[in-house]
C-alpha cells in the first residue's frame, strides 16, 4: 500500500489563491474526476434517494450500462463528485 507524502492538513487549509496551476499540475476537469471514480470503483452510498425522470444521451447511458450492474449508482456518484468539485 502506498503512503501519501502529501501534507493534507496544509492542503486543506490553503485558499484558492494559494493554489498554483501548472502544466504538470493542471486544474482537475470533469473527465479527470470521472476517470478517478471509475478506476477506484464505487462504494454504495446509503442516503435517502429521490426518484426522478432524467433524459441523457443514449451513448452516455449505454456506456454506464456497459460497466455492469449498478449503473444508476455510478451515474449518481459522478453527479455527486461534480457537485463536490464545484464548491
Amino acid at each position: 500500500m502506498k503512503v501519501s507524502k502529501t501534507n493534507w492538513k496544509r492542503v486543506r487549509g490553503m485558499k484558492d489563491s494559494q493554489i498554483r496551476i501548472t502544466k504538470e499540475h493542471p486544474e482537475a476537469d470533469v473527465r479527470h474526476i470521472v476517470k478517478t471514480i471509475v478506476r477506484h470503483g464505487l462504494k454504495p452510498v446509503e442516503p435517502q434517494k429521490t426518484s426522478i425522470s432524467l433524459r441523457v444521451d443514449a451513448e452516455v447511458l449505454e456506456w454506464f450500462k456497459s460497466k455492469g450492474p449498478g449503473y444508476q449508482s455510478r451515474m449518481n456518484a459522478v453527479l455527486k463528485a461534480f457537485k463536490e468539485a464545484s464548491r
